[in-house]
């Protein structure tokens, strides 16, 4: 019996500008979607069935049945290619739910990289209706580790200039906000679209191009969970902190960092004083 594995890194919106709301009630987006080095671990053995369990920090609370959205991916792979056997899926859940760091949609996408090869199928590309239909970031996840500019309500994907090495610190008061509160919560939905990323930047410039761009959702977010605000204040105020931002719908705020070394001292120290927070360091994925 051969195990064959994926993995399902952090999605992380360095920016979120929210440009508008379709007739059908969804919203448009221009985001710059990186990848972090801290992620879930999708593993599948050969069987007659596709069946999932759930291991890891995270997994009170995932589904194991039709509602696991990496269950939803393999069941639309196989019915596609006409695939006649299954696989027993393992996931471990390393990544908090409901955090604005796209975990479930990483899972999804990591779930058709990884049966693709099992069931030897082609790969649906990202701009694939199969891929979108599982949800609006498992287009982007499925470019993974790849820097992204997103757009549409997701299916527009863009690469962008390469970015600079660092790493960063992820932090989540452990408050789950669902995506769709958040932008009921909204006050405005039509806002100006996120300029081109420049070229040529190092992480200094990189992170004060940030610093001038947007999370729209941010405002809404942290009016529904205050916890997002002490997060980025006690981000901002950390030496070696270049940037801090709130990713996605939240509740997970994200920290740029030189390095890893950094990213570790200072993900250490956050944790020995917020034993509460969820604190992760990891590199920025190229």
């Amino acid at each position: 019996m051969t195990t064959a594995e994926e993995f399902a890194p952090a999605k992380v919106n360095l920016t979120l500008h929210v440009t508008g709301q379709r007739a059908d009630g969804y919203h448009l987006l221009d985001s710059l979607v990186v990848f972090a080095g801290h992620q879930d671990r999708l593993t599948a053995r050969p069987s007659r069935y596709l069946t999932i369990d759930v291991s890891g920090p995270f997994a009170a609370g995932v589904p194991c049945d039709d509602r696991n959205l990496v269950l939803r991916a393999a069941h639309v792979l196989r019915a596609r290619h006409g695939v006649q056997v299954g696989a027993a899926l393992h996931l471990e859940k390393n990544l908090p739910h409901a955090a604005g760091i796209g975990s479930g949609s990483s899972d999804a996408a990591a779930a058709l990289r990884l049966l693709a090869r099992v069931w030897n199928v082609p790969l649906p590309d990202s701009n694939d209706p199969l891929v979108l239909a599982l949800g609006a970031d498992v287009p982007v996840c499925l470019r993974a580790p790849a820097p992204t500019q997103m757009t549409g309500i997701g299916e527009t994907l863009t690469d962008v200039p390469p970015l600079p090495s660092c790493a960063m610190v992820m932090v989540n008061p452990q408050v789950a906000l669902p995506t769709g509160r958040v932008f009921a919560e909204m006050h405005s939905k039509t806002n100006p679209a996120m300029p081109p990323v420049p070229s040529g930047m190092n992480f200094r410039d990189f992170a004060a191009w940030l610093s001038q761009q947007r999370n729209d959702m941010q405002p809404a977010a942290a009016g529904i969970a205050p916890e997002i605000i002490a997060v980025l204040s006690r981000l901002r105020k950390t030496p070696g902190v270049e940037f801090a931002g709130m990713s996605g719908s939240g509740s997970t705020c994200v920290a740029l960092v030189a390095d890893m070394d950094r990213a570790v001292s200072i993900a250490g120290a956050i944790q020995v004083s917020e034993m509460r927070w969820w604190v992760a360091p990891a590199p920025l994925l190229t």
